[in-house]
């Protein structure tokens, strides 16, 4: 059978059965149908007791070396030998689920679900983050078109729109072309959303407070002296947070064998630390005996990162 179809005719238990297993109450749960949940960030109080297993290779290759399958795997085997045991695990990008790579919630009976839901627009997290990077490039360029008081140089912003798939065509692109009411004709372009920025600083914050000063603190431009323009100088701060109100919540699901998996943010590896979200880990640490992550691409970048 392929993935899918061991996927599909898996049987799944309600998601707060899953919850019941490690103690959650339900007022710490924000159900997104039977099978997914959020997590509130009121159990970070808990305190960390578990040994975290990190999931690593040698030699990355384009199609990638089945690290999340051995993860997800390991956990089941270690929930079978009776070790309380919690998964912590990145979210899918969009880019590569439709590109060489294909999904990312592991393979055969070794597998994380719902799939394709965890696949696509898992929980709307990375459409948040999407928004909150495009908001910035929004509120920067009205900056610049009403009045640009702060004198920022056009030919010195360094910050991105950000959209979840591969499209190359717009990774270098002129934007505010047409007439004068689209705004100031400039250099932009696209990264995808999984490398942007905002989910790098989500996945690296310890919490709401931590976030928000990370957030206030990202560099978008440059003046005309060369002084550093910053989300905060834009007055985005509050925008971009308010945005990510719910996605900085880590995701409960299950393996296919109904053990808990806590999946959170996504950021590549080659541009960022490659792991899920720190307060996924926490969470997750809290409350069992083994937490298992991975790292992306290999020991020589997602492990040291991650260390």
């Amino acid at each position: 059978m392929t993935d899918i179809e061991i996927a599909e005719k898996s049987k799944l238990k309600p998601i707060l059965e899953v919850a019941k297993s490690l103690s959650i109450d339900n007022n710490l749960i924000e159900m997104y149908g039977n099978y997914k949940a959020k997590l509130s960030l009121d159990m970070l109080n808990n305190m960390s007791k578990s040994k975290l297993v990190l999931v690593t290779a040698m030699s990355p290759s384009p199609m990638g070396e089945g690290k999340t399958t051995v993860s997800i795997g390991l956990a089941d085997a270690l929930n079978k030998l009776n070790k309380k045991t919690i998964l912590a695990l990145r979210e899918p990008s969009l880019g590569p689920v439709f590109g060489m790579k294909g999904g990312a919630t592991g393979g055969g009976y070794s597998q994380v679900a719902p799939m394709i839901d965890i696949n696509l627009h898992f929980n709307g997290d990375l459409h948040a983050i999407t928004v909150a990077n495009n908001i910035i490039s929004s509120i920067l360029d009205n900056y610049i078109y009403q009045n640009n008081d702060l004198n920022i140089d056009i030919n010195k912003i360094v910050w991105r729109r950000a959209l979840d798939l591969n499209d190359r065509e717009l990774r270098d692109i002129t934007i505010g072309e047409g007439s004068e009411k689209n705004g100031i004709t400039r250099k932009d372009g696209f990264d995808i959303t999984v490398a942007s920025e905002i989910m790098a600083v989500l996945c690296l914050s310890k919490d709401i407070k931590d976030l928000r000063r990370r957030i206030s603190n990202i560099i978008v431009a440059y003046d005309i002296n060369g002084k550093k323009i910053t989300v905060d100088d834009i007055k985005a701060t509050g925008a971009v947070c308010v945005l990510l109100k719910d996605a900085i919540k880590p995701n409960l699901v299950q393996t296919l064998e109904a053990n808990p998996a806590i999946i959170h943010g996504g950021p590549f590896a080659n541009i960022a630390h490659g792991c899920n979200s720190i307060i996924a880990t926490k969470i997750a640490m809290g409350m069992s005996d083994y937490v298992v992550t991975e790292a992306g691409f290999g020991a020589d970048l997602g492990l040291e990162k991650f260390l």
